[in-house]
């Protein structure tokens, strides 16, 4: 058995183009991983279509197989994106988002990040789960250390996308418009 890794790239500024003339290239890179993918789909910008970053949750066999996963990929080895958030995560609901019972389209979905400081918070899942589609502790490399909480979900709104975490438990909240990613059926 692997270990579950959440990464995250976020696009620089004016990368679109590129991204979209790479999209085939993603695509194909990200179906070797079809096996081990828990999640995946980009951020976008507020007001719908266009992207901000893309997230992957993916079950590999250690740190350096996930930093490989990250830093290999054609849109990052191009330059459309800024920067990576590669963080060991656990996978608390025990399923991928193909499994979550709300399908892939319908509400408003979301990536919520909490960036954590001190002692760990949101380790359990929450009781109102019918709406999580993934939730989990990002960790150091070794999993000992607790980094944060990531959570994808639908909700109603942003507000309530963030009020799932525990808000003076961490150094930052982020949430972010997220869609359902992989190749169009």
């Amino acid at each position: 058995m692997g270990m579950e890794f959440l990464c995250y790239h976020r696009d620089r500024p004016g990368s679109l183009p590129l991204r979209d003339e790479l999209l085939e290239e993603h695509w194909s890179y990200m179906d070797r991983y079809a096996k081990e993918m828990i999640a995946r789909g980009p951020t976008l910008a507020d007001g719908g279509g266009t992207p901000t970053g893309s997230v992957h949750i993916v079950d590999l066999p250690d740190p350096a197989a996930a930093r490989a996963f990250a830093f290999d990929e054609p849109n990052y080895q191009a330059g459309v994106y800024r920067d990576v958030l590669l963080r060991r995560w656990r996978n608390t609901l025990g399923r991928t988002m193909w499994d979550f019972p709300g399908g892939r389209t319908g509400g408003n979905r979301y990536l919520v990040l909490g960036l954590g400081t001190g002692q760990a918070a949101d380790l359990a899942v929450p009781p109102d789960r019918e709406e999580l589609i993934a939730y989990g502790p990002l960790l150091s490399d070794d999993g000992a250390t607790w980094l944060g909480t990531a959570v994808l979900l639908r909700a109603p709104d942003p507000e309530t996308a963030c009020a799932i975490l525990t808000p003076d438990r961490y150094a930052d909240i982020e949430v972010h418009n997220w869609q359902f990613g992989g190749r169009p059926s």
